[in-house]
Order: structure tokens, then C-alpha cells, then sequence
């Protein structure tokens, strides 16, 4: 039943999860599924099989049903390479869109474009898609968007135009840190401590160039002092994405920030944020990349009609 009913299917497809939703001709989502088959697991021969079998119950044969994929899955190790818009732009343009050559007729694949960066060199896949479903409810914003995330990003926007952007590592840098450093055996999962946090981050975006020079001394605190009071995980947590919003504070700081990410990852900085006394809002992250799908869907209907 929802399989007849639907228009198009979207699929976010990221390093290590996909997501796909099947929707009607309303934009509403009538079914909705998950995969742990992220690029990073995948090859490219792999991509249409992959997709395929998880959303086998929403095909039917003799019918060919669009599809459009935002995300990792247009990487130079995707699917297929999908180009990059420099930038300044606006976004999602169907002409720029990479048709996909699949087996399956079932399918007729499109994977929405990346954004490019010449001077300072930097690109993004995924976030310009929830970018272009922000503005679609509001195409004459100026200000900042931040996608907090593995690979953080602080986009500059005017009247809907994106200027430039900037991409922080800070999600990484802490898996690595707590992961794969001295630090990891300080590290208690489950140690939870917004105070600390907090005063971590604060300090941290007061004074960004000394990050460096303390992290270590959340190793040598957790040998001399009680480990369990020195909460090495929230203090790092705090002292990574306050290191990177005290810098990014050259980009934001004046301007209204929406933020678009997972809640939890985004609550940590919207606090620190609203403590610096920053203009936010938080954008929901599924809404808005359903939203830019949405306008890849309509793109591709209002030509084909």
C-alpha cells in the first residue's frame, strides 16, 4: 500500500549509517528505514545492492520510482562521484545533480551535488542539503548556520547566498583523543558532568590558543589527584568544541546562528554558545534534510511534466 502511494525516495547516506524515506506526493513520509552500511564500509560495486535490498519493499516491478541521495554517497570512494558547486552559491540546481547507471530499473538514482571551497580549500557533502532545507523556509536569511558534527561546519550566509565556509575536525579530534592518546586512560565512559563541561568550554573559548598546552594536564590531574573527580571526558569534550567556537567566533559573532545537527551534539553547543551570548535558534536535522530532498524531488517533477 505505501509503496503505491509513494512519489520518490531520499536517502541520506553518510561514512558509516544510510537512511532512507519513502514519500507521497505531499512531501509527507510514509515509511522510513535505517542501515549500518555507511560509505566506509562499502565499495563502489556495492552501492546499488546495498540500497536495493534495504528498501526491496517499497519497489514493485514494472515501476520506476526516483531517487535522491545527499551525503558521502557521492564521495571520490562513494557510488558514484558527484561534482562539487563552488562557491558563492545557491543551492541545488538539477542540471547539476549526477544521474546514476543502475541495473536495477526499478530505480532511477540522482545524487545531489557537494559545495566547494578555492581559498581557503574546503568542501562539504550532506550538509548543503539540510542548508538548502533551511532556506527553503527562509531564502533571504543572513547569518550563520553551524552543523556541528564529526567534521564541524560554520557556514556564512546572505540573503541566501552561501559565502563561505569553514570546517572544524573537532569531532574527530575527540574521538581520537579519547580513543587513540595518552588521554584514553583517563577516559570513563558514562562520566557525565555538565559543570564541568561547561567550564572546560568557557575557558576554552575565552582562550582557544591554550588548548593545547592543558590537555595534557587532564592526563597528569586524573595520576596525582582522585580520578574519579576530575571527569577527564566532559572536561575534553568542553575544552575541543569551545577551542573551536572561541575561533569560530571570527565568523559568527554579530550574527544570528541556526544550528542543524544531532540533538544531543547540538544541545552542547548551544549552550556554550548562549553563555558567550550568541543569537541561536536549533533547526531540526531530519526535518531540514527532508526539506532539501524535497526541492531535489520538485526540481526533477516540474522538468519531467
Amino acid at each position: 500500500m505505501t509503496a503505491q502511494q509513494a512519489s520518490w525516495i531520499g536517502v541520506d547516506w553518510g561514512t558509516t549509517n544510510l537512511r532512507a524515506f519513502l514519500v507521497d506526493a505531499s512531501g509527507n513520509v510514509i515509511a522510513e528505514l535505517d542501515s549500518d552500511r555507511g560509505m566506509a564500509s562499502l565499495k563502489p560495486d556495492e552501492f546499488e545492492n546495498t540500497l536495493v535490498t534495504l528498501i526491496a519493499p517499497w519497489l514493485s516491478d514494472g515501476v520506476t520510482i526516483p531517487v535522491f541521495a545527499c551525503g558521502m554517497v557521492g564521495a571520490r570512494q562513494g557510488w558514484t562521484e558527484a561534482k562539487y558547486r563552488p562557491v558563492p552559491c545557491r543551492l541545488l540546481r538539477m542540471s547539476e545533480f549526477t544521474r546514476v547507471a543502475t541495473n536495477d530499473q526499478r530505480i532511477d538514482v540522482y545524487i545531489l551535488p557537494g559545495l566547494s571551497q578555492a581559498s581557503p580549500a574546503d568542501v562539504m557533502r550532506g550538509e548543503e542539503t539540510q542548508i538548502a532545507g533551511f532556506l527553503a523556509s527562509e531564502p533571504n536569511y543572513c547569518g550563520t548556520v553551524c552543523l556541528p558534527g564529526t567534521h564541524t561546519k560554520w557556514v556564512e550566509i546572505q540573503d541566501g547566498v552561501i559565502g563561505a565556509f569553514h570546517t572544524f575536525m573537532t569531532g574527530e579530534l575527540f574521538s581520537l583523543l579519547s580513543q587513540h592518546s595518552i588521554l584514553r586512560h583517563s577516559i570513563r565512559e558514562g562520566d557525565e558532568d555538565p559543570e564541568a563541561f561547561m567550564q572546560a568550554a568557557l575557558a576554552a573559548a575565552d582562550e582557544p590558543g591554550s588548548v593545547a598546552l592543558e590537555l595534557f594536564g587532564l592526563r597528569a590531574g586524573s595520576l596525582l589527584n582522585d580520578p574519579q573527580q576530575q571527569r577527564v571526558r566532559p572536561r575534553l569534550s568542553g575544552m575541543v568544541i569551545g577551542h573551536e567556537i572561541g575561533i569560530a567566533s571570527a565568523f559568527w559573532a554579530g550574527s544570528p546562528i541556526a544550528l542543524i545537527g544531532a540533538p544531543e551534539l547540538t544541545s552542547l553547543y548551544a549552550k556554550v554558545l548562549v553563555a558567550k551570548g550568541a543569537d541561536i535558534r536549533i533547526v531540526d536535522a531530519r526535518m531540514a534534510t527532508l526539506s532539501g530532498l524535497a526541492m531535489a524531488a520538485r526540481q526533477i517533477s516540474a522538468a519531467a511534466a
